[in-house]
């Protein structure tokens, strides 16, 4: 079992950020977790990776149980890819040096570089398809480049559960598309550890994300295959507001329904009430 929450409540004073969430990842599966802004995701990802401690409920990741296992060791076990890192990262660094960092767990590099260092961080950079950006300063590469690297650096320390934190957030149309091409590149390799793919438009939802977690306000929506819960009736549910879904190359994508009929004609006639009462 890759991460196990039982029945977790998080509360901050009088407010409940997370109530009753229960989710099971096991090893091998790759799950996107989808929601919208404020719905939980990072206070979520925060409980998974020990910066927060639940108010109810337990946490197993890896297979150890939260409070009888070491956080710090089990934390190099788990890469975590937000775009918040790169404000931390030196702009001058050379590419290379800030994927090797990663090995470390350190903004920067304290020590003498070993060769192997340099052998596995072209190896994960060639992965990512950003082989070329070898040598040069990090604060010259693009955001979508930004973010392969960040992957390859999470990759140094060999985890066996990447989190990728809306990797996308930022990116235009092309550089997206590139990105989730090289995610797509890298779940097809044996030695990928299990992925979480946090986001909150479906559109960037891969294939190989076979399992999906809805989250809404605190609490879990739905759990289970991403093909069962991307459903005009069901995301209609989710937004609390009728959407068309479309499918193309095995992706979904969803628009803002522009009349109760397109409700209607997606599945979604039920919520028709939901567009009439605004």
């Amino acid at each position: 079992m890759m991460i196990d929450v039982q029945h977790v409540t998080w509360k901050r004073g009088p407010l409940t950020l997370l109530h009753d969430v229960s989710w099971r990842v096991n090893k091998g599966e790759h799950w996107a977790l989808l929601g919208l802004n404020g719905s939980g995701k990072t206070t979520l990802l925060n409980m998974i990776t020990g910066y927060l401690w639940p108010t109810e409920g337990s946490i197993s990741v890896l297979g150890h149980e939260y409070g009888s296992v070491d956080l710090r060791e089990l934390r190099k076990s788990i890469g975590w890819v937000s775009s918040s890192l790169q404000e931390k990262l030196h702009a001058a660094d050379r590419t290379q040096y800030v994927v090797i960092s990663g090995k470390h767990a350190t903004i920067g590099l304290y020590d003498k570089l070993a060769d192997e260092d340099l052998e596995q961080a072209m190896h994960w950079m060639q992965t990512l398809g950003c082989q070329h950006l070898w040598d040069r300063e990090y604060r010259t590469c693009s955001q979508g480049e930004k973010q392969k690297l960040l992957i390859a650096r999470a990759l140094m320390a060999n985890p066996q559960l990447l989190i990728l934190d809306e990797p996308c957030n930022g990116l235009d149309l092309f550089s997206r598309e590139r990105l989730l091409h090289s995610i797509r590149e890298l779940t097809e390799r044996a030695d990928t550890p299990s992925l979480i793919y946090v986001t909150h438009h479906t559109e960037e939802i891969l294939p190989v994300f076979r399992h999906s977690l809805l989250l809404r306000r605190g609490e879990v929506f739905g759990s289970g295959l991403t093909d069962d819960l991307m459903t005009p009736s069901v995301l209609s549910d989710f937004f609390e507001a009728p959407v068309v879904v479309d499918r193309h190359d095995e992706r979904v994508y969803v628009r803002a329904a522009a009349s109760q009929d397109q409700c209607s004609s997606s599945g979604g006639s039920q919520l028709n009430s939901v567009f009439g009462n605004r």
